[in-house]
């Protein structure tokens, strides 16, 4: 991925769909629907696309010309699982959070009309500014820089979990109750659908959290990003301020610590072993200066006041739906759903499963942040 970028993240290039170009976009039958439609948009104009690193799940387009700049997002080319790549309610979501003032692209137009591109899109405005995703993006900022970052990474997930939800026509958006139940059965439910393997250590995590999860009490749902990590935003190359918050297909109502949980397994430390099995923002956080863990968990109940006393567990679970999510992925390259993809790949994707499992376990016996450690 380019450091300059406005919407493609780890999981757009890594999940289900042939491989896309630029030429996937009917650009005709585009500037006949926006013409008169997009603010700024002239349909004598040449309409410049550029798709954006190559994204195997949702497509994400450059659309750009003298008047405007902005972003096309489309589900992906080919096989499309039930129920994901929902174009409609990432809409929903940016346009409530464009309503509060929370940095997210300005949402602009909605198209659900499928004669136009045969799928459901929406466009947005481009948003300028870096994407950090790999140990090379973070390696020219000094430690200062790396612990500012950190603390803007943490204060737009505090910000996120404080919304008013009302104000952001967002309280409808899933049930307020419930979250980690219907978590549970959601990813069981999915890999039994595309597990490529027997993996009786999954079994076991599955059945340490379906046991666990009825004692989980609710305390009260705010909207959750469901995949918050650090290359799922711009920011700001001059003050590391995200610029926007991006990839919300798994944003619902529920338990906020789920989305610390995440953060902190996709937080990276030196020594770390089996992390290292997970190709998602390898040693983006591992150079001096950035938070620690416990320093992440700890500042987030500082800003917060949150009970963190379910962390081991909301670990444990955020490991077994990324584990789902991997192996997900290895049965897609394994049954030919993408175009480009080796073997190897299809390697990687099962060691990173087997990896998370690993973490998970260890969550439910030492904790959550000393077994990511591990």
């Amino acid at each position: 991925m380019s450091a300059e970028t406005s919407a493609e993240t780890e999981s757009d290039r890594t999940t289900e769909g042939p491989t896309a170009s630029a030429s996937d976009l009917d650009v005709a039958a585009l500037t006949r629907y926006l013409d008169g439609r997009l603010p700024g948009f002239d349909a004598a104009e040449p309409l410049q696309v550029d798709l954006l690193a190559g994204g195997r799940s949702n497509l994400t387009f450059r659309i750009r010309q003298s008047g405007g700049d902005w972003a096309l997002r489309r589900p992906p080319l080919g096989h499309v699982m039930a129920s994901a790549h929902d174009m409609g309610r990432e809409y929903r979501v940016q346009s409530g959070l464009n309503m509060v003032d929370f940095p997210a692209p300005t949402m602009r137009l909605l198209c659900t009309d499928h004669e136009v591109l045969g799928a459901d899109f929406y466009v947005m405005d481009f948003v300028t500014g870096r994407v950090l995703s790999t140990a090379e993006d973070t390696a020219a900022l000094t430690p200062e820089q790396r612990r500012t970052l950190s603390a803007h990474h943490l204060d737009t997930l505090t910000q996120l979990h404080g919304l008013d939800l009302t104000a952001a026509g967002l309280d409808q958006l899933g049930k307020p109750t419930g979250y980690v139940r219907r978590q549970i059965r959601r990813w069981t439910g999915q890999w039994e659908t595309t597990k490529t393997r027997e993996l009786p250590a999954l079994g076991e995590l599955a059945g340490w959290l379906t046991d666990r999860g009825p004692k989980v009490p609710d305390l009260g749902a705010t909207l959750v990003h469901g995949d918050f990590r650090m290359d799922n935003m711009v920011v700001d190359p001059a003050t590391y301020r995200p610029i926007a918050v991006l990839d919300w297909e798994m944003s619902t109502l529920g338990d906020p610590i789920a989305d610390l949980a995440v953060v902190l397994v996709y937080w990276t430390e030196p020594g770390d072993r089996l992390r290292r099995d997970l190709p998602v923002s390898p040693d983006v956080t591992t150079a001096p200066g950035f938070f620690t863990r416990d320093e992440v968990a700890e500042y987030y109940a500082r800003v917060t006041g949150r009970d963190l006393s379910q962390l081991d567990f909301h670990v444990a679970l955020a490991c077994f739906k990324l584990a789902v999510i991997m192996e997900s992925i290895r049965y897609r390259i394994l049954a030919g759903m993408q175009r480009g993809i080796s073997a190897s790949d299809a390697d990687e994707m099962g060691r990173a499963t087997e990896a998370l499992i690993e973490i998970g376990l260890r969550a439910t016996r030492i904790g959550g942040v000393a077994a990511l450690g591990s």
